[in-house]
Order: structure tokens, then sequence, then C-alpha cells
């Protein structure tokens, strides 16, 4: 069962990716990107919320960063794993559901 404040900050997390995308799409409207490049660009986001993450930790076991900003970057990159772990069940549940369709 999932808590509710875990589901509204996946859904910040989520909704952030959108509003960052949407920027960049409004920046480089003379080009098009396609579904390629998006998932391409949100793993890379997530894959630098995770290192930023750890670094923050690692930092802190060293004593040289502060206790907030290490739980806002632990915090960051623990949703940002939820998100992705959300979206591959949906990926995974989908193909299932494709390959359990009569020819």
């Amino acid at each position: 069962m999932a808590l509710p404040a875990a589901a509204a900050a996946a859904y910040q997390s989520i909704a952030k990716i959108g509003t960052s995308s949407a920027a960049q799409t409004a920046a480089t409207a003379g080009t098009q990107g396609n579904f390629t490049d998006f998932l391409s660009d949100a793993i890379k986001d997530g894959m630098q919320t995770m290192k930023t993450g750890e670094q923050m930790a690692t930092q802190e076991v060293a004593g040289k960063a502060n206790i907030v900003d290490v739980v806002n970057a632990v915090n960051s990159a623990e949703l940002t794993l939820d998100t992705v772990v959300a979206v591959r069940d949906k990926v995974v549940q989908a193909y299932q559901s494709i390959m359990n369709m009569p020819i």
C-alpha cells in the first residue's frame, strides 16, 4: 500500500519533469524532438538526481555537508527511484497485456 505522501511526492516529481521538458520544448521550437530523446533526457535527469543524493550522503559522512541539504537530496533520489520503479511496472504490465491478447 502506497503512502499518500509518497504518491504526492512522486506526482510532483513527474510534474517537475513535465514542466522542464515543456520549457525545453519551448526553447527548441524550431527543432522537433521525439519520444526517444524525451526518454533519454528523463533517464539522464534521474541518474543525475541519484548521483547527487549519493554525493551528498558521502559529504555528510565526511562532515562537509549540511544535514538539511543531504535530506533533501536523498529524498529527491528516493522519489526518483520510486517514479522509475512505477514506470517500469507499468511498462511490464502493458507488455504482458499485449502478450496475452489473442491473435
